[in-house]
């Protein structure tokens, strides 16, 4: 017998709010994308990528032009999506299978600290808070929060197709998988169009319940695949565009990608758009449209430097693993076509662990103030009504694989201060005269320095966070020689390889489907 918690709880709820009540409590799809950069979306800006689905899902609701991620790597974000907690209170706050404290190999002047491997037991997630309201509950690709013991069906979820420890897909995008959680397809069928129609034939089952279908895609993380077609076809788009005198920067610690013109990613990228498009339709076919909110968003920024080196996320600086807006800001968009109105943009600054209270604000569920002690439901921001300023925080002890450097973050307003723990420098930028991050404005404006290091310095104490140490071992002469070699050989090696997969006689590796054909 269908049963629907607080039903009429949700329709007072949302009259008051002057939001259109459902006929029941709706259903959610909440789309995951992996390191999926804020500008690699038509709707956000990109001239190069082609997202045909995801431009018509960012127009049909509200689309957040700072959007957040929890951290700029992934493991860190995906446990603060799904618990409503920043990374230093639940622990996880590196990707889980970095190296960390004495067995950190790399030369640094820190040694980064130990974290949490796995999520928590103790947490209620969001999908557990769905599921005891009565939801069905179903997830599908990259986990990255734990193995046996810690896997999504230990964590709400009553269905799991290929959530496992990986952080990347095994096998690659192509099966087979080299998965244990989801069983080989025919020799080179999609890894996202497979994970995408999983999802949607979940939606079209018949159920008695509302529903909560998460799908984190393990695009469009590396290794970098697409099949010859789809590489050609970019390929071609790419010298169509002014050829750029060069297309990596160095900066600070690696070179970073300049440009959008990386053929392979770009398939990757319109791989996973017909992917979200496969789920869609298939919400549209059962007759859900109108019933079903859907999500989407990015675990962190795209990857412009480490990985690889595979798009450009200017105007902003950086990417992934990187402590400037590049690697921290992610595409954000809430859509629910007859209750929110469509073609919104919001400025409201929201971060990863305001979907959790959001989604059960929406659903016309209690908050559990005590588990999303750091998000704050966007349906006011949906509504477009104002929303009060308030703080937002980051904390990353530890060295990107990307560039990144140790460092604890504060945004309010418009204002944005960076601390380095290798020397406590601070830089502080105004984001809406700079948004590239390109004038440290600290010394013209020490009384925000003071005020906003004092936020920071309390909600570090406030919520545990770790710190890194001095490395006895940190050889100063040894690190300037890695810094010359990386603004020298590997730029330059970028460089050729950038230009090279441009060419047409260039062939991928072995490992990919097709590849020898």
């Amino acid at each position: 017998m269908p049963h629907y918690p607080l039903l009429f709880t949700v329709l007072v709820l949302l009259a008051c709010c002057g939001v259109a009540a459902p006929a029941a409590a709706p259903n959610v799809v909440l789309i995951l994308a992996d390191d999926y950069g804020w500008r690699d979306v038509g709707a956000t800006g990109s001239d190069y990528y082609e997202t045909p689905n995801l431009d018509r899902l960012f127009a049909s609701g509200v689309q957040f032009r700072s959007g957040y991620a929890s951290c700029q790597v992934c493991s860190p974000t995906r446990a603060s999506l799904l618990t409503g907690k920043a990374p230093p209170r639940h622990g996880i706050t590196n990707y889980i299978g970095a190296e960390a404290g004495k067995a950190w190999p790399r030369n640094t002047p820190l040694l980064p600290p130990e974290y949490g491997r796995r999520l928590p037991a103790e947490e209620t997630t969001l999908a557990e808070s769905l599921r005891e309201a009565g939801y069905a509950t179903f997830f599908a690709g990259k986990w990255h929060l734990g193995g046996e013991g810690s896997l999504p069906t230990d964590h709400g979820f009553d269905t799991n197709r290929g959530g496992w420890d990986a952080g990347g897909p095994a096998g690659g995008y192509f099966s087979p998988y080299e998965n244990p959680q989801l069983a080989d397809g025919p020799a080179g069928e999609s890894l996202p169009l497979r994970l995408a129609q999983e999802t949607a034939d979940f939606v079209a089952a018949p159920k008695n319940d509302p529903f909560f279908a998460m799908l984190s895609f393990y695009s469009v993380h590396s290794p970098l695949e697409t099949t010859r077609e789809r590489w050609e076809e970019n390929r071609l788009a790419a010298l169509a565009k002014p050829a750029p005198a060069q297309r990596f920067l160095f900066d600070r610690r690696l070179p970073v990608r300049q440009t959008q013109d990386h053929p392979v990613y770009a398939g990757m990228v319109e791989t996973m758009d017909e992917a979200v498009g496969v789920v869609v339709e298939a919400i549209e076919d059962a007759g859900l449209t109108e019933e079903t909110i859907i999500v989407f968003t990015s675990d962190n920024g795209g990857v412009s430097s480490g990985d690889g080196f595979a798009t450009s996320n200017l105007p902003l600086r950086g990417g992934k693993g990187r402590q400037w807006e590049g690697g921290l800001r992610v595409p954000l968009a809430i859509a629910w076509p007859g209750t929110i109105t469509a073609e919104q943009v919001s400025a409201v600054p929201a971060v990863s662990t305001d979907l959790y209270p959001t989604l059960l604000d929406l659903c016309g569920l209690a908050a559990r103030p005590e588990q999303h002690v750091d998000g704050m439901s966007l349906a006011p921001a949906v509504r477009g009504e104002p929303v009060a300023e308030r703080p937002l925080f980051w904390h990353y002890p530890h060295y990107g694989n990307q560039g990144g450097e140790p460092s604890s973050i504060v945004r309010r307003g418009d204002w944005k201060l960076i601390r380095y723990h290798e020397d406590r420098r601070q830089e502080l930028y105004h984001l809406g005269n700079d948004p590239g991050e390109q004038t440290d404005a600290a010394k013209q404006h020490p009384t925000q320095v003071a005020e906003l290091g004092g936020q920071l310095d309390e909600w570090l104490s406030e919520t545990g966070a770790t710190m890194p140490w001095a490395n006895p071992r940190f050889s100063a002469e040894k690190f300037e020689q890695e810094l010359e070699q990386s603004a020298t050989r590997l730029q330059r090696r970028l460089e050729k390889d950038a230009a090279e997969v441009l060419e047409p006689d260039w062939r991928p590796n072995a490992d990919w489907w097709g590849s020898a054909q």
